[in-house]
């Protein structure tokens, strides 16, 4: 007799998530979950409502920076649950203490504030400042500015490899990457149509084509397109430019994946090679543990009817 799982694997699931601290969270169409290892190895589970975009927030290639947000967002609180119900907070330092002195109940969201702010001026600085700067010295002997500006994009996508590749080596990071493999085998495993053990998830591939790290390669080439139309007149000018123009290239980079996630052929599989390639560097093979944290994660926001969860 046919089940609702076995009728899964017509269909190509919206359900996706993110490797956490010890931990996996997990987005279905109407019920997101987080599943966190704790110190004395039990799981916890928290389970919430799936937020919806509606209105413009569905347009195509407007939905994309909104969905690119609210998952920064989501993503960065859920981050910070995780470390915390995995007994991996740090003790405050002397910042954070002071912080604490000064807003009291409200510290934390200042933190993460100033953190998520350098974090971004650095992002800002090494992705968009450095490749312009070195791209803009290359305009001294080149004069075509479509070949500038793929020269800038090669930069960015090879500072891009060179932060992630390096680190992948810090352990902690290495486990969150073995928790993005099981994250991935086990929406593969629900895509089949099997049973979610750990047996039938440990079967699957790592590598999937909707994956965070396709998307971002995806971003990186079509900023390459997008940036062709901007002056190189001015370096400075140039960058603010390109940071107003970013909704533009993350809103026609989400439909390309978009695309790729609901169809399989020669075109969509050029796409996604690139990002399937790099996976090898952003997954890792998990163990049977961290399998248990992605079916105990993903189980919650399985709708009753796979078509409703179709990609």
């Amino acid at each position: 007799m046919e089940n609702n799982e076995n009728k899964a694997c017509t269909i190509k699931t919206s359900v996706g998530g993110q490797a956490l601290l010890e931990g996996i969270m997990m987005k279905g169409p109407e019920k997101s979950a987080m599943a966190v290892r704790k110190p004395n190895g039990e799981i916890d589970l928290s389970v919430w409502d799936t937020k919806k975009l509606t209105g413009i927030r569905k347009v195509p290639f407007i939905r994309g920076t909104f969905n690119f947000i609210d998952t920064l967002i989501q993503g960065y609180d859920c981050l910070m649950k995780s470390a915390e119900i995995s007994g991996q907070e740090e003790e405050p330092d002397k910042f954070e203490l002071w912080l604490n002195k000064t807003f009291g109940k409200a510290a934390g969201s200042v933190f993460s504030f100033v953190v998520t702010l350098v974090a971004a001026v650095l992002a800002i600085g090494l992705f968009f400042g450095v490749p312009a700067l070195i791209a803009g010295f290359a305009g001294n002997y080149i004069e075509s500015k479509m070949l500038l500006s793929v020269i800038e994009g090669i930069i960015k996508i090879a500072l891009f490899f060179a932060y992630i590749i390096g680190v992948s080596k810090l352990s902690d990071i290495h486990r969150t990457f073995m928790y993005h493999g099981a994250e991935h085998k086990t929406i593969f495993c629900y895509e089949k149509g099997l049973e979610l053990t750990v047996e039938n998830v440990r079967e699957q591939k790592r590598f999937h084509p909707r994956c965070g790290t396709s998307f971002l390669l995806i971003v990186l080439v079509v900023s390459i397109l997008v940036s062709s139309v901007v002056t190189w007149d001015n370096v400075l000018m140039r960058v603010v430019l390109k940071i107003l123009l970013l909704p533009v290239t993350v809103g026609i980079s989400y439909e390309i994946i978009k695309f790729a996630g609901r169809h399989d052929n020669w075109f969509t599989r050029i796409i996604s090679a690139p990002g399937l390639w790099f996976q090898n560097f952003t997954t890792q093979e998990p163990d049977d543990s961290m399998i248990e944290i992605a079916i105990a994660a993903v189980k919650p926001v399985l709708p009753e009817n796979p078509e409703d969860a179709a990609f």
